[in-house]
């Protein structure tokens, strides 16, 4: 039976609430970083022993505390950052006056600070809780904050924190997510005596930024990412988004910003799979750091104690303005693909023997193959006789005079095939190698995008109707978007429990196996659950579906195929990737030639 209510002691509350704001060493090194931006600082150090666990100091050269603000400053509640008392008019990092009594509650806090029109400054002590009065110091212009012993008074915190490493590893993204949207502040940080960052102050321009971001997520990502710039009515959408190729294996790389504050907000991240949708990889995430500008009365910053999820008024139209920028910009992308393929490649490269090199059979009518029958779908060819490991285009003669002209568009001229399944072209600086299915997988699910835009697709009925047995969630699933599938030319209907009877398929995809297709879209649909939005799930069906209709690994191409193939990609948004997110292709400059033979 509980007892009677009473009021809890104000240590006990103080303490409660340090729990809700101070979780680890990066948690009060937020706080006092924060802190540190709102009192204009140009220039902050921060400190670390042993990742945090021992000890964390803030020094920045802010306007500083007087001595009459110090003892104020360390109360529940007291804030110079909302002076109309208006939660919905937020302009600074802080404003619930909670960090300094929170951190205060459960270490031993010290604020050494120094406004600028007097000779010296003033420190206050606070040891778990019990505040002490301020002395004189000597300091320089603005603040110096130094907690050691954090959850000394709650030791049971102290189970919950991990090892030295990880703790370090928090405080370092704290820094960095700030540094990011602050690139006209210098940061300096060690751990343990070792430099971490030292980030000189950037000019506040698109260039100062790209050179933050360059320090911080690498030079890859700021010289190769798309630049975002859009806006919807009083919403400004900026940064920089990581081609598709670029991913990660967590969504630790995706940086979000709103009014400059970082956040960790599951709308926006969202937000951001869906603009990439049909470009990653299952399980894979982007790099991106996007800021989002917007007036302070639609966003509530005010609903999680760490300020890291927020409210927008209108959800759905910050939904549209990520997902159609990001969208639009990777379309526009066309065939940017990062460095990173490359630099694989070339470790991975190594001596061999130098492979057979054996003609392909003619083909003289494959010229207009890509304008016959259904468009894209005639890249099907015939399964081809065994052929040697690299197919030479036939006609050589003929490639060698027309070799300028192809040389000259962004994917070159085809010059061989390799494994009847990389295409291997020749650029006036370099050579590209396409990965022949990936490619026309894109080609395909574009070409449907495009069609089903205009109505729905056009429907190849079988001659003979095919029964196909599916787990029975995945039965449910399809049954689920019979409209959907209907739409984009594939005719099913229900044939008793567990069984699907396909009359058509989609015309674009040529001589499919129907049994393969309904399996693939079952285990999809069954995979994306009914939670899924119907733009998501129509994509994962496209992308599933094109994939039976492009030019497998193993088919022989001849000359004019591979070259119409390098054209089309030249000419289809995001053909830089395939639908699941993999590289199409990978380019090869002559000097990483030459540094293969070491002849640079």
């Amino acid at each position: 039976m509980a007892d009677v209510i009473r009021l809890l002691p104000e240590q006990l509350v103080n303490q409660i609430a340090a729990g809700e704001v101070i979780e680890r060493p990066a948690s009060a090194l937020k706080e006092l970083l924060e802190n540190a931006i709102d009192a204009g600082a140009t220039r902050i150090s921060i400190e670390l022993e042993r990742g945090g666990l021992s000890s964390l100091i803030v020094s920045d050269n802010g306007r500083g505390m007087s001595c009459d603000e110090l003892p104020v400053a360390v109360q529940r509640h007291a804030t110079s950052k909302l002076p109309d008392d208006d939660l919905f008019q937020i302009t600074h990092f802080g404003f619930r006056g909670e960090a300094l009594p929170s951190i205060g509650a459960v270490s031993s806090l010290s604020l050494t600070s120094r406004v600028g029109d007097v000779e010296h400054g003033w420190r206050l002590d606070i040891v778990h809780g019990a505040v002490g009065v301020p002395r004189p110091a000597a300091c320089a212009i603005g603040t110096r904050i130094e907690i050691t012993d954090l959850f000394g008074s709650v030791p049971a915190r102290l189970k919950f924190l991990k090892t030295e490493r990880t703790e370090a590893g928090q405080c370092i993204d704290v820094v960095r997510r700030l540094a990011m949207c602050r690139p006209d502040i210098g940061f300096q940080m060690s751990d343990s005596g070792k430099a971490v960052f030292s980030l000189p102050a950037q000019p506040l321009s698109d260039e100062g930024a790209r050179q933050r971001l360059s320090a911080l997520v690498g030079r890859t990502f700021a010289d190769e990412a798309i630049a975002i710039d859009s806006r919807r009515d009083e919403m400004h959408l900026t940064g920089l988004a990581g081609l598709p190729t670029m991913n990660r294996q967590t969504a630790s790389h995706i940086y979000l910003f709103v009014n400059d504050r970082p956040v960790r907000d599951r709308q926006l991240l969202g937000a951001v799979r869906a603009g990439y949708q049909d470009m990653l990889p299952r399980g894979r995430h982007p790099v991106l750091v996007l800021f989002l500008s917007m007036p302070p009365g639609d966003v509530d910053v005010n609903v999680h104690p760490a300020k890291a999820e927020v409210r927008f008024s209108d959800p759905q139209r910050v939904r549209g303005l990520f997902v159609g920028s990001l969208m639009n910009a990777l379309s526009d992308a066309g065939l940017r693909a990062t460095q990173e393929g490359s630099e694989h490649a070339l470790r991975r490269f190594q001596s061999a023997q130098m492979p057979t090199i054996t003609s392909a059979p003619a083909s003289p009518d494959t010229g207009d193959m890509l304008q016959g029958q259904q468009g894209l779908s005639s890249y099907m060819l015939a399964d081809a006789p065994p052929a040697a490991r690299i197919a030479m285009p036939s006609q050589p003669e003929t490639m060698a005079q027309g070799a300028p002209a192809e040389a000259s568009f962004p994917l070159g001229a085809a010059r061989a095939q390799l494994h009847k399944t990389y295409v291997i072209a020749e650029t006036g600086d370099g050579i590209v190698l396409v990965d022949q299915h990936a490619a026309h997988e894109r080609l395909v699910m574009e070409r449907m995008k495009e069609g089903l835009a205009e109505g729905p697709l056009a429907s190849q009925t079988l001659l003979l109707p095919e029964v196909v047995d599916i787990p029975i969630d995945q039965y449910e699933a399809i049954l689920g978007e019979v409209d959907m599938l209907n739409r984009l030319g594939l005719q099913l209907e229900g044939f008793g429990q567990g069984s699907l009877l396909v009359r058509g398929v989609p015309a674009l995809l040529g001589e499919a196996s129907p049994s393969a297709i309904v399996r693939d879209i079952g285990e999809e649909l069954s995979h994306l659950g009914g939670s899924t939005g119907l733009q998501d799930r129509l994509n994962a069906v496209i992308a599933s579906i094109s994939c039976h209709g492009s030019v497998r690994a193993g088919r022989q191409l001849g000359s004019d195929e591979m070259n119409a193939l390098l054209r089309q990609m030249e000419e289809t948004p995001a053909a830089g990737q395939c639908n699941h997110g993999r590289p199409t292709f990978i380019t090869l400059s002559l000097s990483d030639l030459e540094k293969l033979f070491h002849r640079s």
